[in-house]
């Protein structure tokens, strides 16, 4: 790295650092304690309602808040439909994957709170996505933790912006160490982000390159535990099914724990992405550390969350309060 590129590097960070706590100071945990006192509620009996209904329910949700926040910052534009002649973010190839009852999840916590007078158009989308999120977490079994508030809805969704933004399954530790940088966030927030792979299911074809045909020296790719890679042939065959879905953690696949990374240390992470976690000194002692204890995973994925919640958010004058979530007002 030259001198110049080190000082851009320096820069960067300094900016994202400022930026980050300009955003926090108007952040807010109690944002709506005059305009809609009881939203947390309202939000937590819409979630569990939808929760209780499909099993994808948890991991859609999660994934959803996610990717709104990578792509151009938090602000709900994930969930803004096409319209025109213009291609949003939703259905961008790499988006077309998310499950829709993450979006279904949103659309029914927003007419909840709307459907309340006092609440009627003052809580923007963003916000009740990452309530959301933080609901579905505790209730498959994780930590409970409290959301910063106060985030608008942004008034732009484009394809265009999801490129480059988005980690990709075949990625490794040195593709996604630079892109969660980007976003203020540390080796141990990516691994702590990482575990929400403890929940949800993948299509075969974001894997199977690992299984089938790795390179000209292997045919399986050999960070994969062997038994593992035959099941997973054996449930992905190379013609399989487009409605084939494999679970991200394969023993406790509806449960938010720690396992996930038990998992990384045996060989069994189901994408390059997840094993590579396991594959170079730094990130491993991480992947260790919450192997072994689930109270640090926890803590860290809280603050990984509270961070990445404050990405890019538009607050004050910035966006607006959507009154449906999927169009601009």
């Amino acid at each position: 790295m030259t001198s110049r590129q080190f000082l851009h590097l320096v820069l960067l960070l300094l900016s994202i650092i400022f930026n980050t706590s300009c955003v926090n100071a108007q952040l807010q945990r109690n944002f709506y304690r005059d305009s809609c006192p009881n939203v947390e509620s309202i939000v937590r009996s819409a979630v569990e309602e939808k929760y209780r209904q499909t099993i994808v329910t948890a991991a859609a949700t999660l994934r959803l808040f996610f990717h709104d926040c990578f792509i151009q910052g938090c602000d709900a534009s994930i969930i803004l439909r096409s319209s025109g002649n213009n291609t949003a973010e939703k259905d961008h190839p790499n988006n077309i994957s998310l499950a829709g009852d993450g979006y279904d999840t949103v659309i029914k916590a927003k007419a909840a709170v709307d459907n309340v007078s006092a609440c009627k158009n003052k809580v923007s989308c963003a916000d009740i996505l990452a309530m959301a999120a933080r609901d579905v977490v505790e209730l498959a079994g994780g930590p409970q933790y409290a959301v910063e508030l106060g985030r608008r809805d942004g008034r732009m969704s484009s394809q265009n912006s999801v490129p480059n933004n988005l980690p990709h399954s075949d990625f490794h530790l040195k593709n996604l160490l630079p892109m969660f940088a980007s976003r203020g966030l540390s080796i141990r927030h990516l691994v702590a982000l990482s575990g929400a792979h403890t929940l949800g299911f993948s299509h075969c074809n974001q894997f199977s390159s690992r299984i089938y045909n790795f390179n000209s020296k292997h045919k399986v790719d050999p960070t994969i535990d062997a038994a593992y890679a035959k099941e997973l042939q054996e449930r992905c065959p190379q013609n399989a099914l487009p409605g084939v879905v494999i679970p991200l953690d394969p023993d406790t696949p509806q449960v938010f724990d720690n396992t996930y990374y038990k998992n990384l240390q045996r060989g069994k992470g189901l994408f390059t992405s997840d094993q590579t976690l396991f594959t170079k000194r730094g990130s491993r002692r991480v992947v260790n550390l919450f192997a072994s204890n689930k109270t640090a995973f926890e803590r860290i994925f809280v603050a990984a969350m509270t961070k990445l919640g404050r990405f890019g958010v538009k607050t004050g004058n910035l966006g607006e309060i959507r009154k449906d979530c999927a169009v601009v007002n």
